[in-house]
């Protein structure tokens, strides 16, 4: 029986880089399919192909057996497959209805027939185990149910043969278990499923054989049963990691950033709490518990309603990023793409957007050269894989866009930096090296506040870590004193809340 899917001798070539040299392995019907691999990789850049919007500059794929040359996005879905990335393709304006069948509405007369619509609609929600109203506006959707709208509108397609990019990386623990119950039913149901994802426990949890990517080629394709963790991060960067977090302890100051009686949006009660120059200051809790807004408040992208935030002993009374950037206060934030970068600016630009104004010839005119040498200086020192400063940020993967973030910050005089998930959507080689500059930074004397959903993450590299709950601090607890069971216990609702 052939394989659902085939992937032969395929290279891709972009200007000034080869983004896949000569890939081939196949996805069989009725498994899961783990695709892992560093930050450019070329997972992406696979996905791409299959879903039609890139043409490969070489090589070809196969579906059941039969040989198959995309050009464009609908000859893939006639196909029978979907591509679900991290960024959903839907249309929050529009109901959950008319986002399943948008393209193929049911008409009736030359007219929508908004009764069949519904009924279809409504059929393919509950073949999802979905309870959800068809005529609800997409936006009202957590994102974990438009995670499930999209898995649905794949299959009013007919596909057979369904890739998910990072699926989970912003659910809840909650959503992340439907969804897994849905993609093994799907596996039930024969489809070929490949999955990419960074946590390695998803996917020695849920899939079944697993190909590595590394720097655009083919390294492994194998059943998971024969593969160790450790073994594949070895594979996937080409080297081992011994301590991924490089911790070490070091100097504090008795001075630092201290927050009094902090009031704002997604606080429930005033929040105190101080982190010292020098010290990394975790932040733990569930999707919802407010760690986000608190970061935005502290850095005046959202105005507090009251409180005190004082920094080495001097009132910060911020109105804006402005003013906190000012003061060497600075995010890099939870959605890079929305938050952190400018997708239509190059590397060079991004690198640069904050610093230039303290570069500026005559504070009007941009130092060119200036700004030439401090792009190659980040990006050498952040190892940015990109082929010129000069490439638009958009083209780089995810890891090395937040990489950039980071040296926007590095060409700044920082004193307090908030990193909100600063390792989301991240292979683990990158990880390690985003580590390494935390806690550098920490050496230096800057004070870290790191926001992270992952529990191994936030152990590994904090001093201390606030665990925050329902829009307040539950606790905080010093690194010797922290378990994963003890943080998950303080992060979860209290009973009465969830009784009542």
């Amino acid at each position: 029986m052939p394989p659902a899917l085939a992937f032969e001798h395929v290279s891709m070539a972009f200007p000034g880089v080869k983004a896949l040299d000569d890939v081939s392995f196949e996805v069989r019907a009725g498994s899961i399919h783990a695709l892992m691999g560093e930050n450019g990789a070329g997972k992406s850049t696979l996905l791409k192909i299959l879903s039609g919007a890139y043409l490969p500059s070489g090589g070809s794929l196969a579906i059941d057996g039969h040989p198959v040359a995309f050009r464009g996005t609908a000859d893939a879905l006639a196909a029978g497959v979907a591509v679900i990335y991290q960024e959903l393709h839907l249309v929050p304006e529009m109901s959950v209805a008319e986002n399943l069948f948008l393209g193929h509405l049911p008409q009736k007369f030359g007219i929508v027939d908004r009764r069949a619509l519904a009924e279809a609609a409504r059929r393919q929600l509950e073949l999802i185990g979905e309870d959800i109203d068809p005529a609800t506006k997409l936006g009202q959707l957590s994102l974990g149910q438009r995670q499930m709208v999209e898995i649905a509108k794949a299959l009013t397609r007919g596909a057979r043969l369904i890739a998910f990019d990072e699926p989970t990386s912003s659910l809840s623990d909650r959503e992340v278990r439907r969804l897994f119950t849905i993609i093994r039913e799907l596996r039930t149901r024969g489809c070929a499923i490949l999955y990419v994802s960074h946590r390695m426990e998803e996917i020695f949890a849920l899939c079944d054989r697993l190909t590595i990517l590394r720097d655009g080629r083919h390294v492994e394709t194998a059943e998971l049963a024969s593969l160790t963790r450790d073994t594949v991060v070895q594979r996937m960067v080409g080297r081992k990691l011994a301590d991924i977090y490089n911790y070490a302890p070091r100097p504090r100051a008795d001075t630092g950033l201290v927050v009094e009686n902090l009031c704002g949006p997604g606080l429930a009660e005033p929040l105190s709490f101080a982190a010292a120059a020098g010290e990394i200051f975790g932040l733990f809790g569930l999707i919802g518990a407010g760690r986000s807004e608190l970061l935005k408040l502290l850095f005046g992208a959202t105005p507090k309603t009251s409180g005190r935030i004082t920094l080495a002993h001097r009132e910060l009374a911020f109105n804006s990023p402005r003013d906190a950037i000012a003061a060497g206060v600075v995010l890099c934030p939870e959605d890079r793409k929305k938050e952190g970068i400018i997708p239509i600016l190059s590397v060079l630009e991004n690198t640069n957007l904050s610093a230039r104004r303290r570069r500026a010839r005559a504070g009007l005119f941009i130092n060119e050269a200036w700004e030439q040498a401090n792009a190659r200086e980040r990006t050498a020192q952040l190892r940015v894989k990109t082929p010129s400063v000069l490439q638009l940020i958009r083209h780089l993967s995810g890891g090395n866009q937040q990489k950039v973030i980071l040296g926007r910050w590095l060409s700044e005089p920082v004193n307090v930096i908030l990193l909100d998930e600063p390792t989301r959507g991240i292979d683990v080689g990158a990880k390690g090296e985003i580590y390494t500059i935390i806690q550098d930074l920490a050496r230096r004397g800057v004070c870290v506040i790191v926001v992270s959903s992952e529990l191994p993450e936030v152990l590994g590299v904090s001093d201390r870590i606030a665990v925050m709950r329902q829009g307040k601090i539950a606790a905080i607890l010093d690194r010797a004193d922290a378990t994963e069971e003890k943080l998950l216990t303080l992060a979860l609702p209290l009973e009465s809340t969830l009784a009542s």
